[in-house]
């Protein structure tokens, strides 16, 4: 058995996703936690705050920022 190098394993029609499709926009609204948990963040009443601060001033696009 002989082990193929990167060049060997590519498919040869190899192409990119686009970029649209890498991309994921919230369903539904986004709460305080969602943009909470999705920061990397603990949910406590400070980090809460902060998100319900940031969901007010940018809306949903809040959470795309963080989100890819």
């Amino acid at each position: 058995m002989s082990a193929s190098t990167p060049e060997e394993s590519r498919v040869s029609d190899d192409v990119c996703t686009p970029d649209a499709l890498l991309h994921t926009a919230p369903l539904g609204d986004v709460t305080p936690e969602d943009l909470v948990m999705a920061a990397g963040r603990d949910v406590t009443p400070k980090t809460l705050d902060w998100a319900r601060r940031k969901l007010e001033s940018e809306g949903t696009a809040a959470i795309e920022k963080l989100l890819p």
